[in-house]
């Protein structure tokens, strides 16, 4: 399988022959599989650290008594990426592979997928949907055990584009109509662009030490209106080479303000699927969540200091900034009974 530069590389050069919201546009049939293989301890243990998932009896991302504990939520999303960029970037692929945008992810767990278990991964786009800001594109993942199925996702990926008036629907309208009632403003939601993006490309391990842990504090400063805050942290700058490095999503709009700038954002921002994580490891008991839907709103720029907020049955969760004016990330969770 083409490593993740060459996939990204790839889509740099097919991305101009593409053009979102043509006519008759298809989605390949075909479906990507990666053969069931161990989960690799260190590469588990560096996704820990960086999104703060504690292993039950050690600490953040120890690595100890790893053997025939729970995988994090997040953490297949991560194994599967390359086939995901395989298949967004080949010529098949109806949409320009740049400036594709992570909107929404839902991630249900059917049982626990342990640490010490091979899991075969399995990709491939679902359908093609009109937005209201372009066209969006589903696509599938799934973890399978012996055959099993034992894990899945579903996330949107937004082209922009021109849309024609008489092309937007009822439902879109009244989404904009009532973008500013609780869920973050208009111009929140317009910020979307970017706030998860996953295209990126490499691989590697973080071999630094994590500078977010300490900033959480225990009693984060009230904010107005939404969920009662939980805690609050402070994000480093470098926090999107961090998570790059863990997760081999290196799309430049994550690592540097140079490279960010060249994409219109005025620093680097932080990866949409790092928010979910983090958030998950926040949340009470993350190994019994077994179904998760996130909704990014806002990129986080980088450095930046962040409240995660949730209502206190823990069914519903936000990512607001520092001041908890501007909604980064919306979610609701479901936990085994």
């Amino acid at each position: 399988m083409p490593s993740l530069s060459a996939s990204l590389v790839r889509g740099v050069v097919t991305s101009p022959f593409k053009r979102a919201g043509r006519d008759g546009a298809t989605l390949p049939t075909v479906r990507l599989t990666l053969p069931a293989a161990p989960v690799a301890p260190g590469h588990l243990a560096t996704y820990r650290r960086v999104c703060g998932f504690t292993e039950p009896g050690g600490t953040a991302g120890s690595g100890r008594a790893a053997t025939g504990h729970p995988l994090p939520l997040t953490y297949p999303h991560v194994l599967a990426f390359p086939l995901a960029m395989r298949l967004m970037t080949g010529r098949a692929f109806p949409l320009p592979v740049v400036g594709l945008v992570h909107t929404w992810i839902e991630i249900t767990r059917h049982r626990t997928a342990r640490v010490d278990e091979s899991l075969e991964l399995l990709v491939h786009a679902a359908e093609l949907t009109p937005h209201r800001r372009g066209t969006e594109v589903t696509m599938v993942t799934e973890a399978r055990v012996a055959g099993a199925l034992v894990w899945e996702s579903r996330s949107g990926y937004l082209s922009r584009h021109a849309v024609p008036p008489r092309a937007r629907t009822d439902a879109d309208a009244g989404a904009e109509a009532g973008a500013g009632k609780g869920k973050g403003t208009g111009a929140e939601a317009d910020a979307r662009a970017g706030a998860g993006a996953d295209v990126g490309a490499g691989a590697g391990a973080d071999t630094g030490a994590d500078s977010w842990s300490p900033a959480v504090r225990s009693s984060p400063p009230a904010t107005g209106g939404g969920l009662p805050p939980v805690a609050e942290w402070r994000l480093p700058g470098d926090l999107g080479r961090r998570y790059g490095a863990a997760s081999g999503d290196r799309n430049p709009i994550h690592l540097y303000p140079l490279t960010a700038r060249l994409f219109g954002f005025p620093r680097a921002i932080a990866h949409g699927m790092w928010t979910v994580a983090r958030c998950l490891a926040e949340a009470a008991e993350p190994e019994l969540i077994r179904h998760v839907r996130a909704d990014f709103r806002a990129p986080v720029l980088l450095p930046a200091t962040v409240t995660y907020a949730a209502d206190a049955a823990g069914g519903s969760f936000e990512l607001r900034d520092g001041g908890g004016g501007r909604l980064h990330l919306t979610g609701t969770l479901v936990r085994d009974s």
